[in-house]
């Protein structure tokens, strides 16, 4: 503490003598003792003539009460030496058998002094030192305040009234000194002994209080901090002093409620102008009183359109009567409501709006006086619930079986096909799909199917599902759908279809394509008669010549005995013609065979002979060679083969085989089928670019990655790109007599094994057909 504000404490103490309670007086003593260099505690302790002891009265600090019993309680020896020595040392007192004793005992006081003041009443001033260095000054303080108290000058009107203050005041000269302060700054300052009173000012005091004297006018409300308050100070000049008197109030509470309104206020405000729903005040009839600037968003007006506006004329016709009925009667009844209701927007379109209204009522009738609403554009939020109730329609009156399942397998929804269809009654829990499937297609479903799903949204497959309680299960084709929730935990769907119907209908189908089929086979065989009839008609004219020789020389036997081995030679050679007449009639039975398709591990080499067999004659009558490459082998090459009476041209190969192929499956009448019709297509096509001129026709075989392609070749004039396009549709020829079956037809055969037919487009003359068959590798 400085000794300027030591000497205000004493002016105070001073002041208070003529007009201040006890208590304060006490304060402002003790307070301007402690000023003092090297004391440390200070109290003032009145004289009390009926209990004839030294008692505390409630300013300043206390002492400890006395040792023993406190009604024989006596300072009597003590007060009557103060009245003769008005000055003592704490260690003389201490030793002294009074109450005061003891009590500066127990409080372990033993340097200092006592000074005897008689300012109203009797008291003593009991000073503590930190030191006995610091004991000589005591007297001199103690002179001093008889002195002051012997002397002291009546206070003016003016001093009174700072006095009287209730709250806590200074006065300061014209340097912004203070001279003078009440008792109230005191105890202000007495919460916080370390304090000095530049602390509580605000930092420009100094100026504030030139500029109210030079001004001659008062300065309110300059704001200071001080140990965690807010203090307002007022300036107010009194210029016969050339002084200024400062008080303040303590404005903690109301400063911080400005605060805290004002952060609320620039919350709501940045709320109100960044959200994007609509916050609305309305009149109990509806209309706009205000609104957020969301409804330029929202609406296509801004707030400033809004007002004055009845929130009727823009409600949809079918909502306006019955969302103002349900908000009058709800608001006046519980004081809150939620509507969903169609608001036109400017530009005329409707929006579904979600509003959440309040009432604000009157304090003392209750009637409700404006509403506040806050509403939202859920246009999003029905219509897509709009559409699962209807996708939710659709997969209850779904034919096929829709059934929800989680991670683990366990359903937990089914559409009602399903139910049917398994069995599950609709008071019965629902069964895990292990229940539903044989072990072996549950187990590729999870090994599979899950991560399938997963990966890729859709796996698909065929199982069987069984019944609950049936012994037998019928064929489904299964797409196993995979879902992910909002919290990232995924779900599935699974759509099943009956697939019985559909394997009768297909069995069907193919029963209608093979003999369709088989009806193509005759007509090709009609239409290669020629060929048939030359291919029979050689070996029966060659056994007929070997007959008529054999017949010639059993007549010359008996003179000619060599002729035996000659008619032996003619027997075989009628035997070897037999065979072959025989073969070619079994070639023409197998190719005609009627009845369901046979799918077996192929023979391409045999396939490829025996089409190549049947196309002999009439390659030859048109002057065309078919010449058959197979680049499985690097070193295959060709010789020409051909018989005596053999009119028919193709070149085949030698001793190396197809049979080092991997596996290729189909039905080998219906394959051969292909390759005919894609042979004599490329015999007609040779023939009808060079007529009466030799061609040749390429019948390669290629295996290219998993698959075996036959590819025909042929020296046509191709075919332009426009019926290139309609050249597999079903009855399109470019033949005169054609019935436009044979290409489409090829195309349902080689699809059925799995593999296609295409023209693939070449830079040279001619057409290159190429079907295709898939490898099954081991």
């Amino acid at each position: 503490m400085t000794s300027h504000q030591g000497q205000l404490y004493l002016d105070l103490w001073l002041r208070l003598l003529q007009q201040g309670s006890a208590a304060d007086q006490a304060a402002a003593l003790c307070r301007y003792a402690q000023s003092w260099p090297g004391v440390s505690q200070a109290y003032w302790l009145s004289w009390q003539p009926h209990e004839q002891i030294y008692a505390h009265d409630g300013g300043g600090p206390a002492l400890p009460p006395g040792q023993g019993d406190p009604l024989k309680a006596s300072d009597a020896l003590l007060f009557e030496q103060l009245s003769r020595e008005w000055c003592l040392p704490l260690a003389q007192v201490r030793q002294g058998q009074t109450w005061l004793s003891g009590r500066l005992r127990r409080a372990g006081l033993a340097e200092g002094s006592l000074i005897a003041l008689t300012p109203k009443t009797p008291g003593v001033l009991v000073v503590a030192i930190e030191t006995a260095q610091h004991a000589a000054a005591l007297p001199a303080m103690a002179t001093l305040l008889q002195t002051l108290l012997a002397n002291r000058p009546e206070q003016p009107a003016d001093v009174m009234l700072l006095q009287c203050d209730p709250l806590p005041g200074l006065r300061m000269n014209s340097l912004a000194t203070p001279v003078a302060m009440n008792a109230a700054m005191q105890q202000l300052l007495a919460h916080h002994p370390g304090s000095v009173i530049s602390d509580l000012l605000p930092v420009n005091y100094a100026q504030l209080v030139t500029a109210c004297l030079n001004q001659s006018r008062a300065i309110g409300e300059v704001e200071s901090t001080w140990a965690g308050k807010f203090l307002l100070w007022q300036f107010i000049p009194e210029p016969s002093l050339d002084a200024v008197m400062v008080r303040c109030r303590d404005a903690t509470t109301e400063i911080r409620r400005k605060r805290e309104a004002a952060v609320a206020s620039r919350l709501y405000r940045l709320i109100t102008e960044n959200t994007t729903d609509l916050i609305s005040r309305h009149t109990p009839d509806g209309r706009f009183l205000d609104a957020s600037p969301a409804s330029w968003t929202l609406l296509g007006y801004w707030p400033e359109a809004l007002r004055g506006r009845s929130a009727q004329s823009l409600l949809h016709p079918r909502d306006r009567g019955r969302s103002l009925f349900q908000a009058a009667e709800a608001l006046a009844r519980d004081g809150y409501l939620t509507l969903t209701y169609r608001i036109r927007h400017r530009d005329g379109h409707y929006l579904w709006f979600e509003t959440a209204c309040r009432g604000i009522r009157e304090t003392y009738t209750g009637d409700v006086v404006e509403i506040v609403c806050i509403s939202r554009d859920i246009t999003a939020r029905v219509r897509a619930e709009e559409e699962n109730r209807r996708l939710a329609e659709v997969v209850r009156a779904n034919t096929d079986l829709v059934l929800f399942l989680d991670s683990q397998g366990q359903l937990t929804m089914v559409n009602p096909s399903a139910r049917r269809a398994l069995g599950i009654r609709g008071e019965q829990d629902l069964p895990s799909l292990a229940e539903l499937l044989n072990p072996e297609d549950f187990h590729r479903l999870r090994q599979q199917g899950w991560s399938g799903a997963i990966q890729r949204g859709a796996w698909a497959t065929e199982a069987r599902l069984m019944p609950l309680g049936a012994e037998t299960g019928f064929v489904v084709s299964l797409v196993l759908l995979a879902h992910r929730g909002a919290g990232g935990q995924y779900y599935f769907s699974l759509v099943a279809r009956d697939m019985t119907e559909r394997e009768l209908r297909e069995t069907e189908q193919r029963r209608h394509q093979d003999e369709l089929a088989h009806t193509a086979r005759l007509i090709t065989m009609g239409e290669l008669a020629s060929g048939i009839a030359h291919e029979i008609n050689q070996p029966l004219a060659a056994v007929m010549n070997y007959a008529g020789a054999s017949q010639r020389y059993l007549k010359t036997l008996h003179e000619q005995p060599e002729n035996a081995a000659r008619v032996a030679e003619g027997l075989r050679l009628i035997a070897d013609q037999a065979r072959h007449a025989a073969a070619v009639i079994s070639r023409l039975r197998g190719f005609l065979r009627k009845g369901s398709r046979n799918i077996q591990r192929l023979d391409i080499e045999t396939v490829v002979r025996e089409a190549m067999d049947l196309c002999a004659w009439e390659a030859s009558r048109h002057q065309v060679t078919i010449y058959f490459e197979n680049s499985h082998f690097e070193n295959s090459h060709f010789e020409k083969n051909r018989s005596e009476n053999d009119d028919a041209g193709f070149e085949e190969p030698q001793t190396h085989s197809l049979s080092a192929l991997p596996p290729v499956y189909g039905d080998a009448v219906l394959l051969e089928q292909v390759l005919v019709n894609l042979l004599r297509n490329a015999i007609e096509a040779n023939w009808e670019q060079a007529p009466q001129q030799a061609s040749r026709i390429v019948l390669r075989v290629d295996v290219e990655g998993d698959r075996l392609c036959l590819r025909v070749v042929d020296q046509g004039p191709g075919l332009p790109d426009e019926a290139r396009e309609k050249l597999f549709t079903p009855f399109y020829t470019s033949k005169h007599d054609g019935l436009g079956l044979g290409l489409s037809m090829s195309r349902t055969i080689a699809e059925g094994f799995g593999g296609g037919l295409d023209i693939e487009a070449s830079d040279q003359r001619g057409a290159t057909f190429c079907c295709w068959l898939p490898l099954r590798r081991e």
